[in-house]
């Protein structure tokens, strides 16, 4: 057994607010021994938009981990998504000082920090950097540049940012829940970090988080993340679709979506139909399954595209070998893969978490993506002393002005 202290990460989704409970076992392996869910309510595309009622459901959940966990949860690890997260490349350039025109240690350091200085709107902040590309006097393709002799270095950084009041909303939440947050991180990196192997990042890939409210997507080409980025486009949009072109509830059409309905429109069974239950004094009704699914296959559809469009326009299609790996609640949908294949022109498979130990449910279910690469990511960048490190003090000061 690790002397390590278990992480508690949580998502607090637009379907559901999860928290999962993760551990390091001898030999390093990570290992899921806690599980809390519960509906969500008091959020909207992964925003919050009532702070009350997302913390009673966020309590729950943690009391379910802290149950079948056997833990006392004290701190988490809080996952941040919604349509203001986006990103940008950042080029940082810095004469080379030594008086041979070694590039040194130094310098480096001093090119990534000019690489992070990138210029936000006041209302925005930087959620993560991540270090793309070396240059060493525009020589592009260099992935080590210290020892090389030249007279400027220049690196490309990945900027990953969002809303400052979005995302002090949801650390509000379990701040109001008792509960301290020792990290934050994007979804879509914890996603990818899930479920990606290291045959599909040096391949080229671009993983897509389908998920109840939002749509997360991150893209590895050249061996770096290259892009990422979210949509406020979800699940929910499907299920307003049916419920609007149907004439049903949302409720009605939410479990219509889960049980019956699919990507794929066949029209030799063009007279089939679905016989709803009715609601308390409503008569039992009947819908045609072609209908339905015409309904789900153009929202999916729509929303596969805006990320294909993303990856078109940022030239990266050509660089995707890998394929596409669809992940979240919104991947179980029948019949998708052979839509996601129609979109991006590209090989797609259903993306689950792996390299995790533990409860099988969170390693055979897609929608447990972000919280089970979360729990991954906090083991990776965990300081060595428990408590809060001094990056992480920083970035919440920056948030609070404390």
């Amino acid at each position: 057994m690790s002397n390590e202290p278990p992480v508690v990460a949580v998502e607090m989704g637009t379907s559901r607010i999860r928290a999962l409970v993760g551990e390091v076992r001898d030999g390093g392996q990570c290992m899921i021994t806690g599980l809390g869910e519960c509906p969500s309510r008091g959020v909207r595309k992964g925003e919050i938009v009532h702070v009350e009622t997302a913390e009673t459901c966020l309590r729950s959940a943690l009391q379910q981990a802290e149950e079948n966990g056997h833990v006392h949860i004290h701190q988490v690890h809080l996952v941040v998504t919604g349509g203001h997260i986006d990103s940008l490349v950042n080029r940082g350039s810095v004469p080379v000082m030594d008086p041979d025109h070694e590039v040194l240690e130094e310098d480096v350091e001093h090119a990534m920090e000019h690489a992070r200085s990138v210029g936000l709107s006041a209302d925005r902040r930087v959620l993560h950097t991540i270090c793309q590309h070396y240059y060493v006097d525009d020589q592009e393709g260099v992935p080590d540049p210290v020892g090389m002799e030249g007279a400027k270095l220049s690196v490309d950084m990945l900027v990953i940012h969002g809303l400052l009041n979005r995302m002090r909303n949801l650390v509000r939440v379990v701040l109001g829940a008792q509960v301290e947050v020792e990290d934050v991180a994007f979804s879509g990196l914890c996603a990818a970090l899930a479920v990606l192997t290291r045959e599909d990042k040096e391949n080229g890939v671009v993983m897509v988080d389908l998920g109840g409210g939002t749509t997360d997507f991150v893209a590895y080409a050249r061996g770096v993340i290259a892009d990422a980025g979210c949509f406020a486009v979800g699940g929910d949009h499907v299920s307003n679709d049916i419920a609007r072109g149907l004439h049903l509830s949302v409720a009605e059409a939410e479990h219509l979506k889960e049980t019956e309905g699919g990507v794929l429109v066949d029209l030799a069974a063009r007279s089939q139909k679905v016989v709803l239950g009715g609601e308390a004094g409503q008569a039992a009704r009947a819908v045609k399954l072609a209908d339905l699914n015409t309904i789900i296959h153009a929202r999916m559809d729509e929303t596969l595209r805006l990320v294909r469009d993303r990856m078109e326009a940022k030239g990266l299609l050509h660089a995707l070998g890998g394929g596409v790996v669809l992940t979240g609640g919104g991947a179980r949908t029948k019949d998708l893969l052979p839509l996601a294949e129609k979109v991006f022109g590209l090989p797609s498979r259903i993306g689950c978490p792996v390299g995790l130990a533990g409860l099988a449910v969170v390693a055979e279910s897609p929608q447990f993506a972000a919280p089970a690469g979360m729990v991954k990511y906090a083991f990776r960048t965990r300081p060595p002393e428990k408590g809060l490190g001094s990056a992480i003090k920083k970035l919440f000061q920056s948030w609070f002005g404390s």
